[in-house]
């Protein structure tokens, strides 16, 4: 088994594909190696695993998690397909406060593994889909941050017209600067 790892133009961002095995039976890959994502530059541990379930239009983001618990994570894309967007909120990057997307699932197998410092925030394109998370820290609500979905400043081009959002993400706050603080 092996993985291929792609640096993606943003520091520290890498789509990750899994060789999938396919037969008349259906098919089988493995998610996670430690071996093989040490050799590519991921050494923290993933140490609480979420899975989520959203129906088509749901959008959810843009959020992060301050350091001491900023939260490295692997997003795999069990089912469906998505929009899946981060936002560089290291405000020493030469990329802070702009944006990269690009669609997950459907007949990829790629993971997004997003270190932390980046806002992430994902659209559903298809009937449904199912995302399992990988994180490299526990969830903190005191720690938890974001950012407005629709941001004029960030002006990410979400391809949904009109998506479904929670009433938690409708009230984040505009970038205007923020960021690892």
């Amino acid at each position: 088994m092996s993985f291929k790892f792609k640096k993606l133009e943003m520091s520290g961002l890498m789509l990750v594909e899994a060789d999938v095995f396919c037969d008349d039976r259906g098919f089988f890959l493995e998610t996670y190696k430690k071996s093989e994502f040490e050799k590519n530059g991921i050494n923290k541990p993933f140490i609480q695993v979420d899975h989520s379930r959203s129906k088509k239009n749901v959008l959810r983001g843009l959020h992060y998690q301050l350091d001491p618990m900023a939260q490295e994570k692997m997003v795999d894309v069990i089912d469906g397909e998505i929009f899946d967007v981060v936002v560089d909120m290291r405000k020493n990057s030469a990329t802070y406060g702009k944006w990269m997307g690009l669609n997950l699932g459907g007949q990829k197998r790629q993971m997004l593994y997003i270190p932390g410092g980046f806002a992430h925030g994902f659209c559903v394109l298809s009937k449904s889909a199912d995302i399992i998370y990988y994180c490299t820290q526990v969830y903190s609500p005191e720690k938890q941050r974001g950012v407005l979905w629709n941001d004029p400043v960030l002006n990410v081009a979400w391809p949904v017209k009109r998506p479904i959002v929670s009433v938690k993400d409708k009230g984040l706050p505009l970038f205007k600067g923020r960021g690892q603080e």
